[in-house]
């Protein structure tokens, strides 16, 4: 049996115990791994790998010897509960000793979990699971989770209150990390709310969000966008001794107002057009940005984006003026042309 969709989703989050057996595969081994990991800790609980009810190989070992995955299909384990045989990394190769050990499955027979890559339509791999009376196969692709995943995921980690600005972003989130690293962040999350009964704040994403290469420089970008022209000076001082870089700070600038240029320019007014960005922009940076875009305006952000263009091809000349004095310089320029 084939299964997509919602149907898949509910069949991870529940597996059927009675199947004989499930296909995992997809292109994105972690996605893969994450789903795997789920499915056979629902079967087994906690304790069933210390239990010695979890028998894994991988698909080179069953080529080297065809009877292993008879054999713990078939074993019984010193303890009660359900058992599952997991292999990894299978191929169409192993199709047909997979399809054996589906078709002799018994009742009270360990459940074979089998993960792959990329399968096609046609694969043999697939369709030994696919045409089985008693097993499931299903895909994992690249698509963003859904926000039924996401908030079953924040109910497992015991983060039953979120408020709306929170999981708007904690959705971008999703959109914009691997599976892997969006976990990490719940289980951050989770730990950083732990004992603290109030609701998910957007504020709280942020600080367990994964800090971004430019969070060194946002601190000067702000003043300058901001209008703080008196601050920069010791900013720009306390990032050379960090070991900033003129060309990265130009090229972060840049980034910035080419971001509120578009939100400037967005014909639903900056709020729509922060809210269309990619990589998302969250948390009370979104609203701080929004503000930075409707002080500006589209013309002076448009000079803005000339005038740092102009010193970006300044910096990568072979002229001999100071380049971290020449950023500074083009950055409170920036700072005095918001304020005309």
């Amino acid at each position: 049996m084939k299964l997509a969709g919602r149907d898949a989703t509910a069949y991870f989050a529940k597996p059927d115990p009675s199947r004989a057996g499930l296909l995992i595969y997809g292109a994105d081994a972690m996605r893969v791994a994450l789903r795997r990991q789920e499915v056979i800790r629902s079967l087994i609980g906690p304790q069933g790998e210390e239990e010695m009810r979890l028998t894994r190989m991988s698909g080179s070992d069953l080529r080297k010897d065809a009877t292993l995955i008879l054999d713990a299909v078939k074993a019984q384990s010193f303890f009660p509960g359900a058992r599952v045989v997991f292999v990894e990394d299978a191929s169409d190769s192993l199709a047909k000793l997979i399809a054996t050990a589906l078709e002799d499955w018994r009742e009270g027979d360990a459940q074979l979990v089998v993960t792959a890559g990329s399968l096609a339509a046609k694969s043999a791999l697939r369709k030994a699971f696919e045409t089985h009376r008693n097993s499931v196969a299903i895909g994992i692709f690249n698509d963003p989770p859904s926000r039924e995943e996401i908030e079953a995921n924040l109910k497992d980690a015991g983060l039953d209150r979120v408020d709306r600005e929170a999981m708007t972003d904690i959705l971008a989130l999703a959109r914009m990390l691997d599976p892997g690293d969006f976990r990490q962040v719940v289980e951050k999350l989770s730990l950083y709310k732990l004992s603290d009964n109030s609701p998910v704040t957007s504020q709280d994403v942020v600080d367990c969000a994964p800090s971004s290469p430019e969070a060194a420089i946002d601190d000067v970008l702000n003043c300058v966008a901001e209008k703080r022209d008196r601050e920069i000076g010791e900013i720009m001082q306390k990032l050379e001794a960090q070991g900033v870089q003129p060309v990265g700070l130009c090229i972060g600038a840049t980034r910035h107002f080419r971001t509120l240029h578009k939100a400037a320019s967005d014909p639903a007014g900056p709020s729509s057009g922060i809210a269309r960005m990619r990589p998302p922009v969250f948390g009370p940076r979104r609203d701080q940005m929004i503000r930075q875009a409707q002080a500006w305006g589209v013309h002076r952000l448009e000079k803005a984006l000339q005038i740092l263009t102009e010193t970006d091809l300044s910096l990568r000349s072979t002229q001999k003026a100071p380049q971290m004095a020449v950023m500074e310089r083009t950055l409170i320029r920036l700072a005095m042309l918001g304020k005309r």
